[in-house]
């Protein structure tokens, strides 16, 4: 008798969690059915990367002094830097220079210490290859530079979320000349020389009537 009961409160009770998490799937279902589609038609339509995106190193050839830096910095001393000595100038000279892509964790750090500003982050995010073997990018690869979004005729650009006005959830229906949400460093930079200068005291306080006559 107590056994067909446990069982019987068992039945019950399983039955109630899968109606509860059944009534959770379908709320969550009918919550997106009220919202607009952000749907990304990829190739035709891109999302524009953020401004401080890190994509695919640029490499300026004629500005690297072979100083390895870059090497040193880098977390798995990835960049590969072929140089000969140059017995006239006495100094390194630049022979051959790659990155593998493949290993690459595209921190940034080779491009922030770089003493001759000869690395670069671009909005380069497709390095798709069949083989990881083409991945690995020489210093003429390197140098190409990359084909912006908002420059191919063939592709539609689309802001990310971050960058769109606030309330705007759809990019396709945006106005144009819309600006991006928030401002620019440049532009708060611009605001804040406008100000009026204050004294270091603080704003003055007017002062309260002497009634004493």
């Amino acid at each position: 008798m107590f056994n067909l009961l446990k069982q019987v409160g068992d039945y019950a009770k399983g039955t109630f969690q899968a109606a509860k998490y059944i009534g959770q799937g379908l709320a969550v279902t009918f919550d997106h059915m009220s919202r607009r589609p952000v749907t990304v038609q990829y190739p035709y339509e891109k999302l524009i990367p953020s401004e401080r995106y890190r994509g695919r190193i640029h490499f300026e050839f004629d500005k690297c002094i072979a100083c390895e830096v870059c090497v040193r910095v880098c977390p798995i001393n990835l960049p590969v830097v072929d140089w000969v000595f140059d017995k006239q100038s006495k100094k390194k000279k630049l022979d051959h220079y790659s990155i593998d892509f493949g290993v690459c964790i595209f921190c940034g750090n080779c491009v922030e210490y770089c003493p001759t500003n000869c690395l670069s982050m671009t909005e380069e995010y497709e390095l798709a290859a069949y083989d990881r073997h083409e991945l690995n990018y020489d210093n003429v690869a390197l140098s190409r530079l990359p084909y912006k979004v908002t420059q191919d005729p063939a592709v539609t650009p689309l802001r990310e979320f971050a960058y769109l006005p606030a309330g705007v959830v759809d990019p396709h229906d945006l106005p144009a000349g819309s600006q991006r949400a928030g401002r620019h460093p440049q532009d708060l930079v611009a605001e804040l020389k406008a100000q009026p200068a204050t004294s270091p005291s603080g704003p003055e306080t007017p002062e309260a009537p002497n009634n004493k006559e």
